[in-house]
């Protein structure tokens, strides 16, 4: 199989994930093209080669990075573009140029959730809304802390695409001495995944925060798994079957699942935490400076699951927890009964 030319890559958003997207394209040799709303962060990364804001430990060789806040003249420039903006604000970036822009591109996703305007996933947006051809597009997923990225801890990275030689050229651009590549094609599932665990990841919080201990969230992430899988299958089955079929017992899928809810570098999991200690979402919002995906995910995936008569009752307790106002304790309690 011959990998296709990924050409010259761009990356839209500096946040913690992108700036580690971005570490390991350049430590690959990589020249990227980084589009950065705020002019101060662009002036730093030039000067002092580190983002100001995220990751800073992480220092770019000279030359390796080009950002810039002209977002069309940063698309024009590159083949290949990672999106790596919270999914909350992607809708509103893709759609600053016209859908042919997008249609010459590899797209590579490498958002974690649910895009909240519409209820999809990035894929499903841009072939409903852009007519954009499938076959060029990759997601990457999990598990993969981007503070471990930062400090070359090895890591995992699964790339799910349908053009395989797409999929393979992309995995070779990531893959180095501390990130593994797996390759696989299951888009909507891998990517479905990411997007549960960062709701049930929530919900590992609110338990901590509780004072539940380390048997009862093993039991809760066993059956936050169960689900998933249910969730995953069924989907699989209703809305893209195919002759193969995907292995949902692999890193992609349990393994960002588990690192998502024990790890102390999930924000989801922190997010989660303040909610159980009694903060309001919007107070954990501004105390965090970040985007937890998981919030909005937790709307989304119930209109997914009402869509397509998939239960998933776990990340209902979850979605009423924090849209409803359902009282954390009350919530757990009731969730108790279901897990088993």
């Amino acid at each position: 199989m011959t990998e296709k030319s990924l050409g010259q890559i761009g990356i839209i958003g500096n946040g913690s994930w992108g700036t580690a997207l971005a570490k390991i394209l350049t430590d690959n040799g990589q020249v990227i093209h980084w589009w950065v709303r705020n002019q101060d962060a662009i002036s730093y990364l030039q000067n002092r080669q580190h983002n100001p804001h995220y990751l800073t430990s992480v220092r770019f060789i000279p030359g390796t990075i080009l950002p810039t806040s002209d977002f069309v003249a940063m698309l024009d420039k590159c083949d290949t573009v990672i999106v790596a903006v919270p999914s909350a604000y992607t809708q509103s970036v893709i759609e600053q140029v016209d859908k042919s822009v997008w249609q010459q591109k590899n797209i590579i996703s490498a958002i974690k959730g649910i895009l909240p305007d519409c209820n999809l996933l990035l894929n499903d947006y841009l072939t409903s809304r852009f007519d954009y051809p499938l076959e060029k597009y990759v997601s990457i997923t999990g598990p993969c802390h981007a503070e471990e990225v930062a400090d070359e801890r090895l890591s995992y990275l699964t790339f799910s695409g349908l053009d395989d030689s797409l999929t393979h050229a992309v995995a070779a651009a990531f893959g180095n001495t501390y990130i593994n590549t797996t390759c696989n094609h299951d888009i909507w599932g891998a990517q479905f995944a990411a997007v549960l665990k960062n709701i049930y990841a929530i919900g590992a919080g609110i338990a901590r925060a509780l004072d539940y201990g380390d048997n009862f969230l093993s039991v809760y992430t066993t059956n936050c798994y169960r689900e998933m899988y249910h969730f995953l299958k069924a989907h699989f089955e209703k809305v893209h079957p195919s002759n193969e079929n995907p292995d949902f017992h692999t890193s992609a899928y349990l393994g960002d699942l588990l690192v998502t809810c024990y790890s102390l570098h999930s924000r989801n999991r922190t997010f989660g935490t303040m909610i159980g200690k009694g903060y309001s979402v919007k107070a954990a919002v501004l105390e965090m400076n970040m985007v937890a995906e998981g919030y909005y995910a937790a709307r989304g995936m119930q209109s997914i699951s009402k869509e397509f008569s998939i239960p998933i009752p776990i990340a209902t307790f979850i979605y009423k927890m924090l849209w409803e106002n359902l009282n954390p304790s009350d919530g757990f309690l009731k969730l108790e009964k279901l897990l088993s």
